[in-house]
């Protein structure tokens, strides 16, 4: 079985320094035959990471390296492991192809989830080409620059209660425990986040990294992963027509940048 789509698995644009910035969940596109068997609501893809390319812009003035999915999450999530495993077990959690949406209602008009071979041809279409280009990307990185920062990404509905109790905070900052990146450098992270007084901020945890973060970071081998959760009030609309706030992102961006700037002054000194 193969998956037809007419479009690219991802989006990749190079950059010069020891950056990458994956967006895994930044994807819209829905292949035809694909938004025929979902519902009206799942044909909006409101679980989108949105907007997350016009926030991100900032980072070509740093030199990043950008790879951006194209197909939406509903597809198939690239930021979770192959065999569909949980990242979080014992919580509730959309899988590698989703069935259901966030607030918990089915993405199938009529049932027909995605069996176990429509499920390896996503896998095979969308997934592995994302991902073999991010560990290529690394490593080319690590031969050109010795130590890297990869920063995964995100952004998410403030309030879910599916997922989470009351409102996220604003930033949501993930090394897998620890596990991805060094400790000092999350410190640093936590403490750029803390000195806005109108953001919230949190280091490990109700989102503590994805696959992405969890599997490629490996700091004794040159590669500090961070993955950052935003609430998307801190920068857009959490409901339809999903607009982007350009004063509210305003307010936000000099952080992040300043985030992305530590984790760059960083592996540059560790090279």
């Amino acid at each position: 079985m193969t998956f037809e789509t007419s479009e690219p698995p991802y989006l990749f644009r190079q950059g010069t320094s020891p950056l990458l910035i994956s967006m895994p969940h930044a994807g819209t596109y829905l292949p035809p035959s694909l938004a025929a068997r979902l519902t009206a609501e799942a044909r909006q893809v409101p679980d989108t990471d949105w907007h997350l390319e016009r926030f991100y812009a900032m980072g070509e003035s740093l030199g990043a390296s950008m790879l951006i999915a194209t197909h939406s999450r509903y597809v198939i999530d690239l930021n979770r492991p192959p065999d569909g495993s949980s990242l979080y077990p014992g919580r509730s959690v959309t899988g590698l192809c989703p069935v259901d949406t966030f607030d918990d209602t089915p993405l199938y008009a009529a049932g027909d989830v995605p069996d176990d071979a429509e499920i390896a041809a996503r896998r095979a279409a969308i997934w592995q080409p994302y991902h073999d280009k991010l560990a290529q990307v690394l490593a080319d990185m690590r031969a050109c620059h010795g130590t890297v920062a990869l920063w995964d990404a995100h952004s998410i509905r403030s309030r879910l209660p599916r997922f989470f109790e009351g409102t996220l905070p604003d930033f949501n900052l993930g090394t897998a425990d620890g596990a991805s990146c060094d400790a000092g450098l999350a410190t640093q992270l936590l403490a750029i986040a803390q000195r806005s007084s109108r953001h919230t901020s949190i280091l490990n945890g109700r989102f503590k990294g994805g696959y992405i973060t969890r599997h490629y970071g490996a700091p004794d081998a040159g590669v500090h992963a961070v993955q950052l959760e935003m609430a998307q009030s801190s920068y857009m609309e959490e409901s339809l027509p999903f607009r982007y706030l350009e004063a509210r992102a305003r307010e936000i961006q000099p952080y992040v940048r300043d985030m992305l700037q530590a984790m760059l002054d960083f592996v540059r000194a560790a090279r």
